[in-house]
């Protein structure tokens, strides 16, 4: 079973195809920004923040990194329509349905479980359907083939032509857009720390550091089988460089029961570090990354006189939006 959200406005056909993503004037590189933290002070280790949460007001973060390449590869082919899957608080759809908005795609959002096609839209979905994302809901059945020629064939007869970005926007495009961000940090922290969900980050991410540096990624989901964010980052290496790349590895203790799961733990976590630094953090990813470092110095996983930088791939979700929703 299926369900779509009524149309935004159609744009007139005869639009121009839509600028590059460099028009937006992205913060690039992102700041880097040395915070005195206790817990990692008192065992002689510096902590730093890669801020990408300032790159851009609307494609803050990885999303940003991610997209951007897509973004540039649709506008050359003058595609006019992407489509692409998230979940009911996907930051990726958000993320997409502004870049449409900012540089003039139609955007079409696939949302896992149909269920949520006849309820009040979310915050997170009603920004989207704000910036004139249509959004289709998609049983969970139907999502879980979400990759295959029946579901595709199925979303090309409804919406005609698109050009398809995969959930999360994690591809081979989005690993080399990535790449980026360790190059940035080269020589800058002996561990990179990022928040993972589909894997596009820290494929790029692992691939762009220099020699003696390693990437440390932290799921966000549970997952349905031991290694499948392993074995989809390594697919995702090859697919973008052609084989493995970069000193990486992931630390899955931290997921907080899974994905748009929280704990009172983690919330208690997150209002102590945002009190202390007055910075607020993203509960669903970015959280879930600081309290699993947090957590590994405690048990002294990092070395006294060790640097670390953690990615702030996003921002906190939006507050309640008056745009279209139901």
């Amino acid at each position: 079973m299926t369900s779509t959200v009524p149309d935004p406005p159609a744009p007139p056909p005869n639009r121009r195809p839509p600028p590059a993503p460099g028009a937006l004037r992205p913060c690039l590189p992102s700041p880097l920004q040395e915070i005195e933290d206790a817990p990692f002070a008192r065992r002689g280790i510096r902590l730093l923040l890669k801020r990408d949460d300032l790159i851009h007001p609307d494609l803050p973060g990885n999303k940003w990194r991610k997209l951007a390449p897509n973004l540039r590869a649709a506008a050359a082919a003058g595609d006019r329509t992407l489509l692409t899957f998230g979940g009911a608080y996907s930051n990726h759809l958000r993320a997409t349905a502004a870049a449409g908005r900012l540089l003039g795609f139609a955007t079409i959002g696939v949302v896992r479980g149909e269920e949520l096609a006849g309820a009040p839209l979310n915050p997170s979905l009603a920004r989207c359907a704000a910036d004139g994302m249509r959004l289709h809901f998609l049983d969970r059945a139907g999502y879980r083939r979400k990759d295959g020629p029946e579901v595709l064939g199925a979303l090309r007869d409804r919406f005609g032509a698109f050009r398809l970005i995969p959930e999360g926007g994690s591809n081979s495009l989005a690993a080399q857009g990535c790449t980026e961000l360790g190059r940035e940090l080269r020589g800058a922290a002996g561990t990179v720390a990022v928040a993972c969900g589909t894997g596009g980050t820290l494929a790029g991410l692992a691939a762009g550091l220099g020699p003696g540096q390693r990437a440390l990624g932290f799921p966000v989901l549970k997952g349905g089988r031991p290694h499948f964010l392993q074995e989809a980052v390594e697919r995702l290496q090859h697919a973008a460089f052609g084989g493995p790349r970069g000193d990486w590895r992931l630390a899955d203790r931290f997921h907080c029961g899974g994905y748009a799961r929280r704990t009172p733990e983690l919330d208690a976590f997150a209002d102590a570090f945002e009190a202390r630094h007055g910075l607020p953090l993203e509960r669903l990813y970015v959280a879930k990354m600081l309290l699993g470092l947090t957590t590994l110095a405690d048990e002294g996983a990092f070395a006294p006189g060790s640097t670390i930088a953690a990615v702030i791939t996003g921002t906190p979700d939006p507050e309640p939006c008056p745009g279209p929703g139901r």
